[in-house]
């Protein structure tokens, strides 16, 4: 039954990943790629990697298909003018597919670096959990590294806030400490005005 399942994932996640490049619509290529997602998620369940299924699913389906589908409903794409230069990347893009099939070929089919011995699942996986002892390991023997990477990510977010950030004339502001200290007499003034009678 698990082999079953393994095929029909596979078939299906096969069937996906063409989808995405070959579909001429971009909404349709998104929701193809959400499917792919979904079931390389259910493949690594299969491995018993569960943490890494759920972050997949929560991180690239819950956030960046959310954000691309938004940029790709929202922008209006001119999709002729993105496919002007096909034939004059495809050299490049067949040497570059060629070589990743080539690496998966060597460390799928072949003897590559030697053979890996897998952890003993008693060791490792003391209360049957990988979550468990990824966040323990994370947290003990690499924390420093985490940190490091944490730190990382914050200096890239502040780096592109400031580089997008562009002020612009025409933009206009509050000023709230402006907005506490006004007074009445600044803003509200009473003219004094005789009364006019109306002659028929």
């Amino acid at each position: 039954m698990t082999s079953f399942i393994f095929y029909a994932f596979s078939a299906v996640l096969m069937f996906a990943a063409i989808g995405v490049i070959t579909a001429r619509n971009p909404v349709h290529s998104a929701l193809l790629l959400v499917l792919a997602f979904f079931t390389s998620a259910g493949l690594w369940l299969l491995l018993h990697a569960e943490f890494l299924a759920i972050v997949l699913v929560l991180v690239y389906v819950g956030a960046v298909m959310v954000l691309f589908l938004f940029v790709v409903m929202m922008l209006d794409i001119n999709l002729a003018r993105l496919r002007e230069g096909f034939w004059s990347h495809l050299p490049l893009g067949g040497v570059v597919a060629a070589l990743l099939v080539a690496e998966m070929g060597l460390i799928l089919l072949g003897n590559y670096g030697g053979e890996i011995e897998a952890p003993e699942p008693a060791g490792l996986y003391a209360d049957g959990s990988n979550t468990r002892a990824l966040g323990r390991l994370l947290y003990t023997e690499y924390v420093y590294a985490f940190e490091i990477a944490a730190v990382i990510l914050l200096v890239a977010i502040v780096a592109a806030i400031a580089l997008t950030l562009r002020h612009r004339k025409t933009t206009k502001y509050q000023e709230p400490a402006r907005q506490v200290d006004v007074r009445r007499q600044d803003r509200v003034r009473i003219v004094s005005m005789k009364s006019e009678k109306r002659e028929d």
